[in-house]
Protein backbone atom coordinates (compact mmCIF):
# COMPACT_ATOMS: atom_id res chain seq x y z
CA UNK A 1 0.00 0.00 0.00
CA UNK A 2 1.02 3.51 -0.76
CA UNK A 3 2.46 5.65 2.21
CA UNK A 4 2.63 9.26 2.49
CA UNK A 5 6.16 10.99 2.61
CA UNK A 6 6.73 12.67 6.27
CA UNK A 7 7.34 16.75 4.71
CA UNK A 8 7.66 18.06 7.61
CA UNK A 9 11.40 15.72 8.05
CA UNK A 10 12.19 15.81 4.66
CA UNK A 11 15.19 17.66 3.92
CA UNK A 12 13.79 18.77 0.40
CA UNK A 13 10.60 19.98 1.94
CA UNK A 14 11.79 23.62 0.30
CA UNK A 15 12.53 22.69 -3.00
CA UNK A 16 9.16 20.81 -3.04
CA UNK A 17 7.10 23.76 -2.09
CA UNK A 18 8.89 26.05 -4.59
CA UNK A 19 9.02 23.85 -7.78
CA UNK A 20 5.55 22.11 -7.36
CA UNK A 21 3.32 25.68 -7.69
CA UNK A 22 5.39 26.08 -11.30
CA UNK A 23 3.17 26.16 -14.13
CA UNK A 24 5.52 24.06 -15.86
CA UNK A 25 7.72 22.26 -12.94
CA UNK A 26 9.20 19.42 -15.55
CA UNK A 27 12.30 19.19 -16.43
CA UNK A 28 14.04 16.30 -18.87
CA UNK A 29 17.56 14.86 -19.62
CA UNK A 30 18.63 13.56 -22.82
CA UNK A 31 21.75 11.07 -23.13
CA UNK A 32 22.90 8.50 -24.89
CA UNK A 33 24.05 4.89 -22.67
CA UNK A 34 26.20 1.98 -23.83
CA UNK A 35 24.11 -0.80 -24.91
CA UNK A 36 26.43 -3.00 -26.48
CA UNK A 37 26.45 -5.69 -24.53
CA UNK A 38 22.54 -5.94 -24.08
CA UNK A 39 21.97 -6.26 -27.72
CA UNK A 40 24.53 -9.09 -28.02
CA UNK A 41 22.00 -10.83 -25.78
CA UNK A 42 19.64 -11.36 -29.04
CA UNK A 43 18.76 -15.09 -29.48
CA UNK A 44 18.23 -16.09 -25.86
CA UNK A 45 14.62 -17.17 -25.20
CA UNK A 46 12.06 -14.39 -24.57
CA UNK A 47 14.85 -11.97 -24.86
CA UNK A 48 14.39 -8.60 -26.82
CA UNK A 49 16.00 -5.48 -26.77
CA UNK A 50 12.77 -3.27 -26.67
CA UNK A 51 12.27 -5.88 -23.60
CA UNK A 52 14.76 -6.01 -22.28
CA UNK A 53 15.69 -2.03 -21.59
CA UNK A 54 12.01 -1.79 -20.48
CA UNK A 55 12.58 -4.18 -17.92
CA UNK A 56 16.15 -2.52 -16.71
CA UNK A 57 14.78 1.11 -16.39
CA UNK A 58 11.84 -0.35 -14.36
CA UNK A 59 14.27 -2.75 -12.02
CA UNK A 60 16.50 0.76 -11.39
CA UNK A 61 13.55 2.88 -10.88
CA UNK A 62 11.60 0.42 -8.16
CA UNK A 63 15.06 0.80 -6.72
CA UNK A 64 15.01 4.19 -6.42
CA UNK A 65 12.25 5.80 -3.69
CA UNK A 66 12.35 8.97 -5.50
CA UNK A 67 10.85 7.13 -8.61
CA UNK A 68 8.53 5.87 -6.57
CA UNK A 69 7.19 9.38 -5.20
CA UNK A 70 4.59 10.60 -6.68
CA UNK A 71 2.13 14.05 -5.97
CA UNK A 72 -1.44 13.62 -3.87
CA UNK A 73 -3.57 16.98 -3.58
CA UNK A 74 -0.45 18.54 -2.40
CA UNK A 75 1.02 15.68 -0.36
CA UNK A 76 3.90 12.95 -1.61
CA UNK A 77 2.81 9.20 -1.35
CA UNK A 78 5.68 6.96 -1.73
CA UNK A 79 4.64 3.54 -4.07
CA UNK A 80 6.01 0.29 -2.98
CA UNK A 81 6.25 -0.95 -6.59
CA UNK A 82 5.41 0.69 -9.74
CA UNK A 83 5.07 -1.19 -13.06
CA UNK A 84 5.08 0.13 -17.16
CA UNK A 85 2.83 2.00 -19.67
CA UNK A 86 4.23 2.29 -22.83
CA UNK A 87 2.72 3.80 -26.16
CA UNK A 88 2.39 0.80 -28.75
CA UNK A 89 2.58 1.41 -32.74
CA UNK A 90 -0.13 -0.54 -34.34
CA UNK A 91 -0.51 -1.88 -38.17
CA UNK A 92 -2.49 0.94 -38.56
CA UNK A 93 -0.19 3.57 -37.63
CA UNK A 94 -2.15 4.74 -34.68
CA UNK A 95 -0.73 4.55 -31.54
CA UNK A 96 -2.25 2.68 -28.43
CA UNK A 97 -1.03 2.34 -24.86
CA UNK A 98 -0.02 -1.20 -22.97
CA UNK A 99 -0.05 -1.69 -19.52
CA UNK A 100 2.06 -4.19 -18.00
CA UNK A 101 3.14 -5.10 -14.32
CA UNK A 102 6.96 -5.11 -13.21
CA UNK A 103 7.92 -8.70 -11.85
CA UNK A 104 11.64 -8.93 -10.45
CA UNK A 105 12.63 -11.62 -12.32
CA UNK A 106 12.95 -11.00 -16.28
CA UNK A 107 11.62 -13.89 -17.76
CA UNK A 108 8.14 -13.91 -15.81
CA UNK A 109 8.25 -10.11 -16.92
CA UNK A 110 9.25 -10.89 -20.37
CA UNK A 111 6.60 -13.34 -21.18
CA UNK A 112 3.80 -11.36 -19.43
CA UNK A 113 4.30 -7.90 -20.98
CA UNK A 114 5.25 -9.75 -24.30
CA UNK A 115 1.77 -11.10 -24.28
CA UNK A 116 0.10 -7.89 -23.46
CA UNK A 117 1.88 -6.01 -25.71
CA UNK A 118 1.07 -8.80 -28.55
CA UNK A 119 -2.58 -8.40 -27.38
CA UNK A 120 -2.71 -4.50 -27.52
CA UNK A 121 -0.91 -5.03 -31.41
CA UNK A 122 -3.68 -7.35 -32.69
CA UNK A 123 -6.81 -5.96 -30.55
CA UNK A 124 -9.22 -3.54 -31.49
CA UNK A 125 -6.73 -0.57 -31.98
CA UNK A 126 -9.05 1.07 -28.87
CA UNK A 127 -7.23 4.34 -27.46
CA UNK A 128 -7.79 3.56 -23.98
CA UNK A 129 -5.63 5.84 -21.49
CA UNK A 130 -5.60 4.82 -17.78
CA UNK A 131 -5.61 8.48 -16.36
CA UNK A 132 -6.27 6.80 -13.25
CA UNK A 133 -3.49 4.90 -12.43
CA UNK A 134 0.13 6.70 -11.46
CA UNK A 135 1.98 3.90 -9.84
CA UNK A 136 3.79 3.27 -13.39
CA UNK A 137 6.52 4.91 -15.05
CA UNK A 138 4.84 6.30 -18.51
CA UNK A 139 7.36 5.01 -21.62
CA UNK A 140 7.40 5.50 -25.41
CA UNK A 141 10.14 4.73 -28.31
CA UNK A 142 10.83 6.21 -31.50
CA UNK A 143 13.03 3.31 -33.42
CA UNK A 144 13.20 5.88 -36.24
CA UNK A 145 14.94 8.51 -34.64
CA UNK A 146 18.47 9.12 -32.96
CA UNK A 147 17.31 11.93 -30.74
CA UNK A 148 19.56 14.63 -28.49
CA UNK A 149 16.27 15.73 -26.84
CA UNK A 150 12.67 15.12 -26.34
CA UNK A 151 9.90 17.10 -24.85
CA UNK A 152 6.42 15.27 -23.94
CA UNK A 153 2.91 16.27 -23.87
CA UNK A 154 1.76 17.34 -20.76
CA UNK A 155 -1.91 18.21 -19.01
CA UNK A 156 -1.25 21.04 -17.33
CA UNK A 157 -4.33 20.61 -15.34
CA UNK A 158 -3.86 17.57 -13.95
CA UNK A 159 -1.52 17.25 -10.82
CA UNK A 160 0.54 14.83 -13.41
CA UNK A 161 3.67 13.79 -11.26
CA UNK A 162 4.77 10.13 -13.24
CA UNK A 163 8.39 10.27 -14.95
CA UNK A 164 8.37 9.66 -18.52
CA UNK A 165 10.78 7.89 -19.82
CA UNK A 166 11.60 7.70 -23.79
CA UNK A 167 13.77 5.23 -25.83
CA UNK A 168 15.09 6.00 -29.92
CA UNK A 169 17.16 4.58 -32.09
CA UNK A 170 20.68 2.28 -31.55
CA UNK A 171 23.30 4.21 -32.79
CA UNK A 172 26.42 2.21 -33.75
CA UNK A 173 29.58 4.47 -33.01
CA UNK A 174 33.25 3.22 -32.83
CA UNK A 175 32.22 -0.42 -32.27
CA UNK A 176 29.80 0.26 -29.68
CA UNK A 177 25.94 0.36 -29.69
CA UNK A 178 24.22 3.87 -27.78
CA UNK A 179 20.80 3.87 -27.17
CA UNK A 180 19.00 7.58 -26.78
CA UNK A 181 17.17 8.13 -23.50
CA UNK A 182 15.12 10.67 -22.11
CA UNK A 183 14.16 11.26 -18.60
CA UNK A 184 11.30 14.01 -17.60
CA UNK A 185 10.32 13.99 -14.07
CA UNK A 186 8.66 16.50 -11.05
CA UNK A 187 11.52 19.26 -10.09
CA UNK A 188 8.96 19.03 -6.95
CA UNK A 189 9.77 15.23 -6.24
CA UNK A 190 13.59 14.94 -7.59
CA UNK A 191 16.80 16.99 -8.83
CA UNK A 192 19.05 16.33 -11.16
CA UNK A 193 21.33 14.38 -8.73
CA UNK A 194 18.35 11.65 -8.91
CA UNK A 195 18.02 11.61 -12.69
CA UNK A 196 21.88 10.60 -12.70
CA UNK A 197 22.43 8.45 -10.60
CA UNK A 198 18.95 6.49 -12.07
CA UNK A 199 20.74 6.90 -15.38
CA UNK A 200 24.71 5.73 -13.82
CA UNK A 201 22.98 2.97 -12.70
CA UNK A 202 20.79 2.03 -16.06
CA UNK A 203 23.71 2.03 -18.22
CA UNK A 204 25.50 -0.32 -15.31
CA UNK A 205 22.88 -2.85 -15.27
CA UNK A 206 22.81 -2.61 -19.40
CA UNK A 207 26.80 -3.16 -19.28
CA UNK A 208 26.34 -6.56 -17.23
CA UNK A 209 22.93 -7.24 -18.07
CA UNK A 210 23.50 -11.13 -17.56
CA UNK A 211 24.01 -10.22 -13.80
CA UNK A 212 19.99 -8.38 -14.26
CA UNK A 213 18.80 -11.14 -16.83
CA UNK A 214 19.19 -14.56 -16.31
Amino acid sequence: MPRHLDLAIWPRRETFEFFRKFDKPYFNVSTQLDVTNLVAMRGRPQFTAFLAYHYLALRVANEMESFRYRLHSGQVIIHDVIHGASTILLPNETIAFAYFDYHENFDAFAVEAGRIINEVRSGDGAFNPRDDQDAVIHFTTLPWISFTSFSHARNWGREDSVPKIAFGKFVNENGRVRLPVSVEVHHALMDGLHVGRFLTKLEEAMLKPAAYLE
